[in-house]
């Protein structure tokens, strides 16, 4: 199907709105907080903290937040989530309303925001293939992807702009997007929902572990996960970008702003070109290569002291990244049966999701040891060196040809 295609089905059109105004909110949100806990302390390692604090409630609830996704109704399980960010996001506005000189609250915070998270992300993740018409999975993906990144543009500008006013201000901006995105979730209606049976089984340990053995026994899924997982661990450069616009650009918030919706501007042309143009061909080989230029993009941010090269780097990354977030977010549902998505998405988001907050917790405390560049070319170079170990020890990743040759 065309994109046009899929682009008629009203809930298609609904679930792309709910993603993109649900990340505006919660991009908004982590580019004011990351700001404000450095402005407090100017500590790289407290942006290093933030990253643990959000991803450990991931970790800790896998077991848990893969078989809830899975047994009990999605759309209900995304609002309770998207209610808890919402509270957190408030929560955020009302420490800043104090004029906060401790940095302590804001951890606490991004833990409880870490907790909804961890929910939100494999209820919400199983949905594309729940609204795409037959044969529109990956244009359902390409599109989610595009509207994602495109969110992750406005919310960081957004931010500067607001934060500039004054920091409880793009907290309230945040916390209003969240509730609005509820709103939009609450309308969806999916043609393929989950087998009604299912709801009735008694979890137990082995059901709420089976996401993890799926994606061990199945190569195609560990190798894609695992090299993802690496590449965003060791390239958390992202995570340092207030130190980074600060102590190496000398830009200010809004010239922050702007250089964290960088990322953005080189994920939504990618994803808007994937759209439309669609990988035919020797995708795993690609996908390699787009680590590689990922990698090779870290090391150039990690150098320069240009704020136009720094720009572009971040662009030229994040693009790369799209390829990656493309690819593996269309062999999961396409490997992966769907009363098993929620739990291997769940598992997924720890590797990935996760692994963002933990690479940042990781750069953040290697900056604050051995300085802000040193840490962000480490990871690029490090990153490089993973593309080259899972060239060989991944044949089944490298060899795949066409994403139509995979099912379940």
């Amino acid at each position: 199907m065309s994109t046009r295609e899929v682009l008629r089905f009203g809930d298609v059109r609904r679930l792309l709105i709910a993603g993109g105004v649900l990340t505006t909110g919660v991009s908004l949100q982590a580019a004011a907080l990351g700001l404000q806990a450095f402005r407090i302390t100017h500590h790289p390692a407290d942006l290093g903290w933030i990253g643990l604090c959000e991803f450990l409630p991931v970790a800790l609830l896998v077991l848990v937040t893969g078989t809830v996704a899975d047994r009990f109704n999605r759309k209900v399980v995304a609002l309770i989530a998207i209610g808890g960010e919402a509270a957190s996001s408030l929560a955020l506005m009302l420490y800043a309303l104090t004029d906060p000189t401790e940095v302590w609250p804001l951890f606490v915070i991004a833990f409880v925001y870490g907790i909804a998270r961890s929910f939100l992300a494999p209820a919400t993740r199983t949905m594309p293939p729940m609204v795409a018409p037959d044969g529109g999975i990956p244009k359902v993906v390409a599109m989610n992807s595009a509207t994602w990144t495109g969110s992750t543009i406005l919310g960081p500008v957004l931010s500067g702009l607001l934060y500039a006013i004054a920091p409880w201000v793009a907290y309230l901006v945040s916390t209003a997007l969240m509730v609005g995105a509820g709103a939009l979730f609450a309308a969806l209606r999916f043609i393929r929902p989950p087998d009604p049976k299912l709801s009735g089984n008694r979890p137990t340990f082995r059901s709420a572990v089976e996401g993890l053995v799926f994606i061990r026994r199945t190569p195609i899924l560990l190798a894609a996960i695992s090299l993802d997982l690496f590449a965003v661990l060791f390239g958390g450069a992202v995570a340092l970008l207030p130190a980074i616009a600060q102590d190496r650009l000398g830009v200010g918030e809004l010239g922050y702003g702007w250089l964290r919706a960088a990322p953005g501007i080189g994920a939504a042309s990618m994803a808007l070109f994937l759209a439309f143009r669609p990988m035919q061909r020797h995708v795993g080989r690609v996908l390699l290569l787009a680590v590689l230029v990922f990698g090779a993009s870290t090391v150039v941010l990690g150098l320069t002291r240009s704020y136009i090269l720094a720009f572009a780097s971040l662009v030229v990354l994040a693009g790369a990244d799209m390829v990656s977030v493309f690819v593996r977010g269309s062999i999961v549902p396409l490997v992966t049966p769907d009363e098993k998505r929620g739990r291997v998405l769940a598992v997924e988001n720890v590797f990935i999701g996760g692994s963002n907050e933990l690479g940042a917790f990781e750069s953040g405390i290697v900056a604050q040891a051995v300085g802000t560049p040193a840490t962000v070319i480490g990871g690029g170079v490090a990153t490089i060196a993973i593309v080259g170990l899972w060239w060989i020890g991944f044949p089944s990743l490298r060899k795949v040809d066409r994403l139509s040759d995979l099912g379940h």
